[in-house]
């Protein structure tokens, strides 16, 4: 066999151990199935002389799931293409479980999706006790749901309450965690231990069938209509919908096919799981999902922005000028992952209180028993605050993250860099000044670039790399090692007034903007922009970053706008004409409890009565087109960064897009967006809007030819 091997013991024990060939992982596909044709032949031929059968792998890992790229090919395919193959594996994988000799699954490395499917059609589970192996079905994060058995048996193992976690969330267990549920039956040392385990427990002669299969079996907990049971049923729909706001239809399937599955018959549940899955299959969600979260966001963490010539480097070092609100987040990102920091403001004391940001963080995940005081006091260690820029010397790279002024970030990035080595990288974290323009102002243009982070820091898990027109090779490369060290997702744009992510995001605001001053019910215009799938409307935006914030950006660009002869704050200027508005109303944002929104003691918010008096609210506008403004907007104006250079791949700017400013998952990211829609009628569409509302919504000509897939999506297309 190509890509298992079959040894039958003296003792009758069969050792199956799959090793695809030419992959670092085995995975479920044409060549598997074939496998294990093969072995099941070979199991079925010597089931008289069998005594056991153990399956296991020769790869660092167990099996890693189904083939992303043949279940997309298979949707491309069709229903009756995919029901097949799916057919085909639940039938193997039930030829093994009723051998007739008990099979047990000797776990050395992670089993997700399919492998941990495979796993469950075995009759024991025995794990190495490693806290790196990971078990769990991630099949809801690409918009599916377990299809060779796994909502079935996880069920019928575990019973409801427990499966459901799951398989709806897609958690991720370790091996004790893995045990403590249910899920594994016994933990070993180490691989030798897991398969002395393994032949122990066939040793003792164990029944080969499932529980299920046994005399007097129930599901625990009972089916879905049970006292144990019903309650929580009753509102977990509700509860996936606020998750989902039925935009992400896997989890409330799985939930329904899990739920049927407990009233019916084994058989009869398997056609309803795979039912399901191929409804679920053959949705443009998911292959939005599969696209961009799986293919395009594994060749950014592959580093297909990254240049290739320099060599990996990490850094040891870092400093951090300026310790506000995105300097004590950068310190706290890089000291959580074991980088010495040096942070630096004005007075020792302001440093001090940028320390103590990292520290509250810390505190609150010792109490909630996440982190050892032990783990806690050795990352605040590695923060040292001070006033003295002497103190950065020795950094690897330095990132300034002080206030949005050209001369001042200019005179703190010289002052540093002057008692930096020649080879150290020098930052901003810029989100509004030209890279190249604060480039002027240092020795050493080359080492220069922006990393522009995302508020609040900890919680935002995205840089956006700005390579200005001098940044080196060597500087990208090591300002990309570097975001991946810290446990962030890089992407890599041109420079370019806004970049990309805050270019994109402003126009959001702005289209909002004039929808409401063009009399849109206020209302409409938010839960609109919610029903697409954005974590929040427009208007809410502006009052949480706050719109005295948003005026000052806008005057600093439109003095920018003065100096360098560009018109790029005339982009969202209706947003910045609102913010002045509602500044001079005294209602700059919901820090001060008073913005498009009131905000009360309790909490909660509400509309400002005063905007109807401002703006009026009447206007009739098709709720269709309320919502295509306000998605098409950010997409035209991510069509003309594409366009621009700005940015030079899709997969950067779709998952820039999602992770940067929660434009909707489901759609995949800006690009895929349109692309999913059809590229020609996304653009009939774009012309058709910019034809009753203005020429912002018109694409760039000749658009097409950059929105072909990556070359991710090509193997499959």
């Amino acid at each position: 066999m190509r890509d298992a091997t079959y040894d039958l013991g003296t003792d009758g024990i069969a050792t199956v151990s799959f090793d695809m060939a030419g992959r670092p992982v085995n995975v479920m596909n044409d060549d598997f199935s074939a496998a294990l044709d093969e072995i099941l032949a070979r199991l079925e031929a010597d089931r008289a002389a069998l005594k056991g059968v153990i399956v296991t792998s020769a790869k660092a890992t167990f099996v890693a799931g189904g083939d992303i790229e043949k279940l997309l090919a298979l949707r491309h395919q069709g229903y009756h293409a995919a029901r097949q193959f799916f057919d085909g594996l639940k039938a193997r994988l039930r030829r093994l479980e009723t051998l007739g000799v008990p099979v047990v699954a000797a776990l050395n490395g992670s089993a997700l999706g399919g492998g941990l499917e495979l796993a469950l059609a075995c009759h024991r589970r025995i794990a190495v006790d490693d806290r790196k192996i990971q078990f769990a079905f991630p099949e809801v994060t690409l918009g599916i749901l377990p299809g060779a058995g796994g909502v079935v048996r996880s069920v019928r193992m575990l019973g409801l309450l427990k499966a459901l976690p799951l398989l709806t969330e897609g958690r991720r267990l370790d091996p004790r965690e893995a045990l403590a549920q249910g899920l594994v039956d016994e933990l070993a040392a180490d691989p030798a231990d897991l398969l002395a385990r393994a032949r122990a427990w066939l040793a003792t002669g164990p029944e080969a069938a499932q529980p299920w299969e046994r005399k007097g079996y129930a599901i625990p907990g009972g089916s879905m209509f049970s006292g144990e049971n019903a309650p929580m049923l009753s509102v977990f729909p509700a509860m996936i919908f606020k998750k989902t706001r039925g935009l992400l239809p896997a989890a409330e399937r799985i939930l329904a096919v899990a739920a049927e599955s407990t009233q019916i018959g084994f058989d009869a549940a398997m056609a309803v799981e795979t039912r399901g899955f191929l409804d679920l299959l053959l949705n443009p969600v998911t292959e939005n999902l599969i696209t961009s979260m799986f293919f395009q966001m594994n060749e950014i963490n592959g580093g297909a922005s990254r240049p290739k010539g320099p060599g990996k480097a990490k850094v040891a070092r870092i400093g951090v000028l300026g310790a506000g609100m995105m300097g004590r987040g950068i310190a706290f990102a890089a000291a959580t992952a074991g980088i010495e920091v040096v942070l630096r403001d004005v007075t020792e004391a302001a440093a001090e209180a940028g320390k103590a940001y990292s520290a509250d963080i810390l505190a609150r995940r010792v109490a909630k028993g996440s982190l050892t005081g032990a783990a806690r006091d050795e990352t605040l260690a590695r923060i040292r605050p001070t006033a003295a820029i002497a103190d950065m010397a020795g950094c690897d790279l330095v990132i300034e993250a002080v206030f949005e002024d050209v001369a001042l970030k200019q005179s703190v990035l010289r002052e540093a860099e002057a008692v930096l080595g020649p080879e150290a990288v020098v930052a901003t974290n810029t989100s509004t000044l030209p890279i190249t323009l604060l480039a002027a102002g240092v020795a050493r243009p080359a080492n220069f670039i922006g990393l522009h982070f995302f508020s609040p820091v900890d919680k935002m898990n995205i840089v956006e790399i700005i390579c200005g027109t001098a940044t080196g090779d060597e500087c990208l490369a090591r300002a990309f090692d570097f975001v991946q060290q810290i446990r962030k997702t890089p992407i890599v744009v041109r420079d370019s007034r806004g970049f990309y992510t805050s270019r994109v995001f402003s126009v959001f605001a702005d289209e909002g903007d004039i929808l409401l001053k063009e009399g849109v019910a206020p209302i409409l215009i938010e839960n609109l922009a919610k029903q697409a799938g954005m974590p929040v409307g427009p208007l809410s935006v502006q009052d949480e970053v706050m719109m005295s914030m948003l005026l000052r950006a806008q005057r600093t660009n439109q003095d920018l706008d003065a100096q360098l002869g560009d018109d790029y704050a005339k982009s969202f200027g209706v947003c910045g004409e609102l913010c002045a508005l509602m500044c001079d109303q005294g209602r700059p944002g919901r820090l001060e409890g008073a913005g498009f929104y009131d905000y009360f003691p309790d909490g909660s918010k509400r509309i400002w009565p005063g905007l109807r008096e401002l703006f009026g609210g009447d206007n009739p506008m098709p709720h269709r087109d309320v919502q295509d403004r306000l998605m098409f907007r950010m997409v035209i104006e991510a069509l003309k960064c594409l366009d621009e250079g700005v940015v030079t791949s899709l997969r950067d700017g779709n998952i820039g897009s999602i992770l940067a400013f929660g434009f909707p998952v489901h759609t995949g990211g800006v690009f895929q967006y349109a692309i999913s829609r059809g590229i020609g009628a996304f653009l009939e569409r774009a012309r058709e809007l910019a034809a009753l509302y203005g020429e912002r919504f018109l694409p760039p000509a000749g658009i097409e030819a950059r929105l072909q897939p990556d070359d991710a999506s090509r193997r499959v297309a």
